[in-house]
């Protein structure tokens, strides 16, 4: 029997310098074409640096998920349950706050493994909806959500370093 060659783990806080590295990677791959470089220098030195990595790492609140292709560390999806956009009709609602892939590895299924993972995590968290808000000129995610059911509720403004930017939020009834 062939096995998969993505293997999914949840990251602990032995894992902060490979998510910092992979985070700002992965982020830099997917917006540095379409914004201003100060805003992403800002965004990532505030957001994704080691120190607030590791906090997010030892908040409860938040889990986080590594996906592996061949031993390689290559994606990560990160969620938490605190928050309930408006317009959100849930009663326990998860975020799928990000999901991330490598670009050479893009058409290796990572992000469906991710997601797939992800949706079975909420479900077994008893969670009935999964959202997320996703940048609305990132139609390659936007697509990659609605082929895996998710529908449009509403919008938010996301501050990407000194640029206000808007997020589509998405979700999908589990």
């Amino acid at each position: 029997m062939e096995t998969s060659p993505v293997i999914i783990t949840t990251a602990d806080i032995k894992d902060a310098e490979l998510l910092t590295s992979l985070s700002v990677a992965t982020f830099c791959e997917t917006f540095m074409a379409d914004n201003k470089k100060e805003d992403m220098d800002k965004y990532i030195a505030e957001e994704m640096s080691l120190e607030a990595l590791t906090n997010e790492l030892k908040d409860k609140e938040n889990i986080f998920f590594l996906a592996a292709y061949n031993g390689t560390t290559v994606g990560y999806a990160k969620m938490r349950a605190i928050k309930k956009p408006e317009g959100l009709n849930s009663n326990n609602p998860i975020e799928l706050e990000r999901i991330y892939v490598l670009k050479e590895y893009l058409d290796k299924r990572i992000g469906s493994a991710l997601m797939t993972h992800c949706i079975a995590y909420a479900h077994n968290g008893k969670h009935d909806t999964l959202w997320l808000g996703v940048w609305e000129h990132n139609y390659r995610a936007v697509n990659f959500y609605k082929r895996w059911g998710f529908e449009l509720f509403g919008s938010h403004i996301f501050r990407l370093g000194d640029d206000d930017q808007t997020d589509v939020l998405m979700k999908k009834q589990l």
